[in-house]
């Protein structure tokens, strides 16, 4: 393992010297050749990304389309040995797995957000530049994988966008459907005049829950008149609204 280390450290000097100084096809070469060697030598292929963006790491947009290219199925691994040496590119990795079509945007943002929930909003927002029409299913996907999330999801993306207000909603109640409650407080808090809107899409999304999603609106402000009827608007049955107090 120690020889290994050492040749590794002598092919990532010679690769960091020829970064600026070579094509693009000849960059691509080498990297092929150094990942290709360290899996050979018993090293995992997230150690040998890891350790190449450690050292370099302005060459992400070039390592891991190489990477993926090689060892499509072992994405998860490429992934984590990528975030792991420099969280901060975390968008540049979630950007550069889903071009390469390997797995679902599900599965990146699942796989991005289990190694770092602390960048979630630039995870959710790069999945979104890539699907705008998915939001909801990569919303869903995201809370489920790290539900201490699921607040910070509805303030950040929603407040950011108002326009993906209730694919956002919609996505969080999914995921967390016992969480209802709070989102319908959050959104309504971003967006009070959003208030009965808000209760009709939460209801619509939601299983049964139109007594919760009203006691939640009446107590974020909503009358509960104004509140009931938007819940009914939504699917919601009116004796399943008796006594919401």
């Amino acid at each position: 393992m120690r020889s290994l280390l050492v040749l590794l450290l002598v092919s990532l000097t010679s690769f960091y010297s020829f970064a600026t100084d070579y094509s693009q096809a000849e960059q691509q070469r080498r990297i092929k050749k150094l990942l290709m060697g360290q899996v050979g030598s018993s090293a995992s292929i997230q150690y040998g990304v890891n350790t190449l963006l450690k050292r370099c790491p302005e060459q992400v947009k070039m390592v891991l389309p190489v990477a993926l290219k090689l060892y499509p199925h072992q994405y998860r691994q490429i992934m984590v040995g990528a975030i792991r040496a420099q969280p901060a590119l975390i968008s540049d990795v979630v950007d550069a797995v889903i071009t390469a079509n390997v797995t679902s945007a599900e599965n990146v943002v699942r796989t991005a957000i289990s190694v770092e929930p602390a960048y979630s909003r630039e995870i959710i927002g790069m999945a979104e530049q890539h699907n705008p029409s998915n939001l909801e299913n990569i919303v869903r996907v995201a809370v489920q994988t790290e539900p201490f999330i699921s607040g910070s999801v509805i303030e950040d993306t929603a407040k950011s966008k108002p326009q993906v207000l209730w694919a956002v909603l919609t996505g969080a109640i999914k995921g967390l459907p016992n969480q209802v409650s709070k989102f319908v407080k959050k959104a309504i808090a971003l967006f009070p005049s959003e208030s009965e809107s808000v209760v009709t899409h939460a209801v619509y999304s939601s299983n049964k829950q139109s007594r919760e999603i009203v006691k939640a609106a009446v107590e974020s402000g909503l009358d509960e008149k104004s509140a009931i009827a938007a819940a009914i608007k939504g699917g919601a049955k009116q004796t399943d609204l008796a006594k919401v107090k």
